[in-house]
């Protein structure tokens, strides 16, 4: 346990759920500094796959942007250099990682979910980025990831608008990985990350990058990469 953040193993696979269920896992900035311990922890390290999780009934409703509001430019600069690395720090990790959603998910919420590699979210699941609406702007890597994932014009429907989708419309767009029954969350995320980490783990960790890379990269450069990492995985192998 980290303070608001448990972080467990079962078998090759670490665990690390939110535990500040009483504010419905408001993302604060101690919480994130906490889960950034848990993903650089050696629990975490060790691992071949990751589950992150707020628990049964709730991902995340969002950061606590009351803390943000009170800060100067200058001190928001050092929490995105701090506390506020954590998605990156997600979205970084070699290993494969599967966010396990159930109710709402949102705003943070929804961008540290965004940073898993796959999201697996049951019937309850609601996302959303209501930032705008509140005078400010998803900055946690939610713009960047969701235009990446489904393009300029449904980021714009989902951000300007702050409107609410729910897990049907999520796996429609493609940003879920599967959908479950209300519950099954978590049991079918420890199921895929357990599949993930029986998988070589180098193989794995390079072709994640690979992916990551190429999202975005030119045709010629992509192609590359590829090919640079099968030569290093058959010479590896």
């Amino acid at each position: 346990m980290i303070g608001e953040v448990d972080v467990a193993r079962q078998g090759d696979v670490a665990v690390v759920t939110l535990k500040r269920e009483a504010k419905l896992n408001a993302l604060s900035t101690q919480l994130e500094s906490r889960l950034l311990d848990a993903v650089r922890s050696d629990a975490v390290k060790g691992s071949r796959a990751v589950v992150i999780t707020g628990g049964d009934k709730v991902f995340s409703a969002g950061a606590d942007t009351g803390e943000l509001r009170e800060m100067t430019p200058e001190a928001i600069a050092e929490y995105y250099r701090s506390s506020g690395a954590v998605y990156e720090a997600v979205a970084a990790l070699p290993q494969p990682t599967v966010a396990a959603i159930a109710g709402y998910c949102l705003g943070g919420g929804f961008e540290l979910a965004l940073a898993a590699d796959l999201r697996v979210a049951d019937e309850t699941a609601v996302f959303g980025l209501p930032e705008v609406g509140l005078g400010i702007l998803p900055s946690s890597g939610g713009v960047t990831r969701l235009v990446r994932a489904v393009g300029p014009a449904r980021t714009r429907d989902l951000v300007l608008r702050g409107r609410k989708m729910s897990t049907v419309e999520a796996h429609s767009w493609g940003l879920l990985t599967e959908t479950v029954e209300a519950g099954e969350h978590l049991t079918t995320a420890l199921n895929i990350a357990a599949e993930l980490a029986g998988q070589p783990p180098m193989a794995v960790s390079i072709a994640k990058q690979v992916i990551t890379a190429a999202t975005d990269a030119p045709r010629e450069t992509a192609l590359l990469l590829e090919q640079l990492a099968y030569a290093t995985l058959n010479r590896i192998g």
